[in-house]
């Protein structure tokens, strides 16, 4: 009897605490009606919260009665609270909830808990300025995570890059001013990074990755929504960068290599104060590099600190900064002969010894560069934003840039050495209102965005001239004998900062200021036909107005030009399989160029007509198993008129009305087919020629700038997920190009750089606040190259250790 009234006890105690709690369940979906999967459902100021199944359903049980604030995010949606009652012994129901497509700047929650696909993040707000899933968006674009960064100890944004299906380097950053960034093959054509969160975010050096959220690689002509100062006819690339977030918390990171590698990292991320919705994060890191040569290093000092603040549930502003120091010796290229054949047609002829950097220490560029944002959201209606964007860029070059140039006179693989002192600096203005729609009219829903964009850069140039400074060959050794003069001389050229002044100082100092302004306007609509079928439509009208060198008004002119988009989007299965197909437009209003060789004279400014780029592509996108296998697969054929091209004889020169086709074909794979494996995968073929040009040296040749034509990358990340083992993961992966042409001209012949097969591999540990890693690049320690009209020897084998510390 006992033991029934202590069991009746404590069965009636137990139902007195269960009566002081209640439960809630409910479910989420987006405007289209789908199911939301993943949303972040949380209660504030509680422990309670859980996530969203695959059909957008969640609950929440045992929640002690009172009164409480819902709150429900996800990743490119408007972060909704509710105010809501919790009774004992009772469920709520909250069926049907609506998440609304937002802007990705202010409300992506960095932190999202387990995310199924790690290595795919599809949804976006700066690819068509419209927060579109990629399944309804008729272009195609590459995203590089931060996710796959981590798992491959990224430092820099080079290897970063070899993750996006259809790049390649052609040649690592310079430092030198203007164009000093790293290029890249695009669909057939060079590119340079020059897109930071949407807007022009300019660079002489290379982009730190301590900041990188994720990389997108948009592929084709793109100037309809972004204008031709920040894209090529192959693509863009944009640096998404990390924002804050809604919480404290933060990463202390240090990474230690071969060749002297050095990297700390810290991210710390606050509330400033939680009653007014005003955070702030700062992410920082410090850089110091030697080379696998001689002689060269890198070293930097990269500071981003970024705010947001909501003022009220219609207005909300955010800020970015990013603030570099960096000093490298600039890598020095072998440039090959564009008038006559080399010595040598191949590597092994050329007998190059790739461990001589043909450079000292003592030689180096100093890359200060900053970009800055800020960004104002109001919202005028339900249906209706404003959004107002500032951007400012300035980057600067100073310091000693030299390169090497085969002329063949002298023979044996013999390069003459010229120097300059470089002083330039490039600033760069952007200012973009956007009105963002999601309306209806007659029962079809339209996704609307109708822009306004000025864009001005100004350019200062007080360089010297170039010199000639002895000549080196390729198995190391050197001579003083001036290419251009009847006399043997045999001087010295001792490589320091004193010598190279002195023979600088017969040379001219450049004074040129240049600058140009872009006056745009742009509307794009997204109309769903159907449930299953949309149309996206978009045109921009872009009026050039330049002054070329402000202190000569005769090479003054202005160029208007229109650029249309339109493609079509039909989804047999809805949000899981889409076939595509778009034409898309580009334009350069090429600005005025200083040609001429400066050995001959001061150079003179030249100015062109605008070149046109039109592509048509078509293909099929999935989004397959709830989120496990998202593929991309698409064939485009690229047309350019008018092309602007570098004269093979003069590398100061260009010649105008070319006309260039390319088109290829392009597969991207990102997977988790089972818990703890990611897996990412792309291939790409690209066949480009110049098919009219009046310099027949490039006639029915492949543009050296299209880089190899097969291209491929492989990643796989597997993480145990319990037992012994768990926490414990591995990565293999590779990456590989076909042969390229190095030099193709007609009177050159060939020079070919061979194909390379690169593979990569990691072991780490993941624990609740930290991580350990190892990765070995290049593990098969293999020689290869790369190059555009240029010869540069990669990195051999390297071994890189990180530890990083999650608070």
């Amino acid at each position: 009897m006992k033991k029934i009234l202590s069991l009746l006890t404590f069965q009636l105690l137990a139902l007195a605490a269960l009566a002081q709690t209640g439960n809630l369940t409910g479910s989420i979906k987006d405007a289209n009606e789908t199911p939301i999967l993943g949303a972040n459902i949380s209660i504030n100021n509680t422990s309670y919260g859980t996530q969203t199944d695959s059909n957008g359903y969640f609950s929440i049980n045992n929640i002690e009665e009172g009164n409480y604030i819902l709150k429900i995010s996800y990743i490119g949606f408007k972060t909704k609270e509710l105010p809501l009652t919790i009774t004992s012994n009772e469920t709520l129901k909250l069926e049907n909830l609506v998440l609304y497509e937002g802007n990705e700047i202010l409300n992506e929650i960095v932190i999202e808990g387990e995310r199924r696909n790690k290595f795919s993040r599809k949804q976006t707000a700066y690819v068509s300025k419209l927060p579109l899933k990629d399944l309804e968006n008729t272009q195609v674009y590459s995203t590089v995570t931060n996710e796959i960064l981590e798992s491959q100890i990224v430092t820099n944004f080079d290897d970063a890059l070899k993750n996006a299906t259809g790049v390649e380097q052609l040649w690592t950053s310079t430092g030198r001013g203007g164009d000093g960034a790293g290029y890249y093959s695009l669909r057939g054509f060079s590119v340079q990074p020059q897109l930071v969160n949407g807007l022009p975010g300019l660079t002489n050096g290379t982009i730190n990755p301590a900041n990188i959220e994720r990389i997108e690689v948009l592929k084709g002509p793109s100037a309809t929504l972004f204008g031709n100062a920040v894209s090529s006819y192959g693509g863009l690339i944009n640096v998404v960068t990390k924002k804050p977030y809604i919480g404290t918390g933060g990463q202390l990171s240090y990474t230690t290599g071969s060749y002297g590698f050095n990297q700390i990292v810290g991210d710390f991320n606050t509330a400033l104060s939680k009653e007014d919705n005003l955070y702030f994060r700062l992410n920082t890191a410090y850089t110091n590099q030697q080379s696998f040569q001689d002689a060269g290093f890198s070293k930097s000092f990269f500071v981003a600190p970024s705010l947001s603040y909501k003022v009220n549930n219609r207005l909300s502003f955010s800020f970015y900064g990013e603030i570099t120091q960096a000093e490298q010796t600039n890598p020095v290229f072998l440039f090959l002969n564009r008038n006559a054949p080399s010595d040598a047609s191949n590597l092994e002829e050329l007998g190059y010894n790739n461990k001589l950097s043909f450079t000292s220490n003592d030689i180096t560029l100093e890359n200060p560069t900053q970009n800055y944002r800020v960004e104002m959201d109001y919202k005028l209606s339900d249906s209706w934003k404003s959004q107002t964007l500032v951007s400012r860029s300035n980057t600067s070059t100073k310091g000693y840039y030299t390169y090497l140039y085969d002329y063949g006179i002298l023979g044996n693989n013999t390069f003459s050495r010229y120097i300059n002192k470089q002083n330039a600096n490039t600033q760069t203005t952007d200012i973009q209102q956007n009105f963002i729609g999601d309306f209806k009219i007659a029962n079809l829903r339209n996704r609307m965005v109708i822009g306004l964009d000025y864009f001005n850069e100004t350019q200062t140039d007080n360089s010297t001239g170039y010199a000639f400074y002895g000549n080196v060959q390729v198995d190391g050794t050197s001579n003083g004998d001036n290419p251009f003069t009847a006399d043997v001389e045999e001087d010295i050229y001792p490589l320091s900062t004193s010598a190279l002044d002195a023979a600088l100082a017969s040379q001219g100092v450049s004074n040129i200021k240049s600058k140009y302004n872009i006056y745009s306007m742009y509307v794009s609509d997204v109309l769903d036909i159907t449930n299953n079928l949309s149309a996206m439509v978009g045109l921009r009208l872009d009026h050039f107005d330049t002054e070329g060198d402000v202190s000569d008004s005769s090479d003054d002119y202005d160029q208007t030009t229109l650029s249309p988009k339109f493609g079509v989007v039909y989804q047999p299965i809805k949000d899981k399989l889409s076939v595509f197909g778009n034409y898309q437009n580009s334009f350069t209003n090429v600005a005025p160029q200083l040609v001429g060789d400066p050995e001959a004279g001061p150079q003179t400014l030249e100015t062109y007509n605008p070149e046109q780029a039109n592509q048509i592509e078509f293909g099929v996108k999935t989004n397959l198993f709830n989120n496990r296998l998202n593929a991309t697969i698409s064939y485009y054929d690229i047309k350019v008129t008018d092309r602007l091209i570098t004269d093979p004889s003069s590398i100061f020169n260009k010649i105008q009305g070319g006309e260039v086709t390319s088109k290829g074909f392009e597969v991207e794979i990102n997977a988790n087919p089972i818990k703890g494996l990611n897996i990412r995968a792309g291939f790409s073929n690209n066949d480009s020629e110049t098919t009219k040009s009046d310099n027949t040296e490039i006639l029915n040749k492949r543009p050296l700038e299209a880089g190899p034509e097969t291209l491929y990358n492989f990643w796989a990340n597997y993480e145990f997920q319990e037992g012994s083992l768990s926490g414990f993961g591995v990565g293999l992966g590779f990456n590989g190009a076909s042969e390229r042409f190095a030099i193709n001209y007609a009177s050159t012949g060939d020079f070919i750089l061979p194909s390379y097969t690169i593979a990569n591999a990691s072991i780490f540990y993941t624990a609740n606040k930290y991580r350990i890693g190892l990765k070995v690049n290049n593990a098969f320690n293999k020689e290869y190259y790369k190059g555009w009209t240029t010869i540069t020897p990669q990195t051999p084998r390297s071994v890189l250790a990180n530890i990083s510390y999650n608070f």
